[in-house]
């Protein structure tokens, strides 16, 4: 795919109830887009995620600390298995972000980006 940016922007919506994510991945003379939701659910931390390819998911905070001691971590139940997305702090305040998948021995790591502010 070569080269890519990704930009991620959170801000409260629905008078502070929710919190929306939009992130755009810019590669090539392509994008591929995101417009999540995180919000409480039956007492859960959820979120609902929609992409420009059409996908969808929804799931829940779960636990990410082998992955690192302050991880916020999601799971999600997806047609390929079980999969979740992990934040936890970086140097200098950046931010890493990663998207695993569930196996037998464990977590598989396939995507992880740091992000900094703007």
């Amino acid at each position: 795919m070569g080269p890519l940016t990704c930009t991620r922007n959170f801000k409260w919506i629905l008078g502070g109830k929710y919190i929306e994510l939009t992130a755009v991945w810019q590669f090539g003379k392509g994008s591929y887009e995101e417009k999540a939701v995180y919000g409480m659910k039956d007492n859960v931390l959820s979120f609902w995620s929609f992409t420009s390819d059409g996908k969808r998911s929804e799931g829940y905070i779960a636990d990410g600390k082998e992955a690192h001691p302050e991880a916020i971590c999601f799971e999600a139940v997806m047609p390929a298995g079980i999969a979740r997305m992990v934040y936890w702090p970086g140097d200098d305040g950046a931010i890493n972000w990663a998207v695993e998948s569930k196996t037998k021995k464990g977590w598989n790591r396939f995507t992880q980006h740091t992000y900094h502010a703007q």
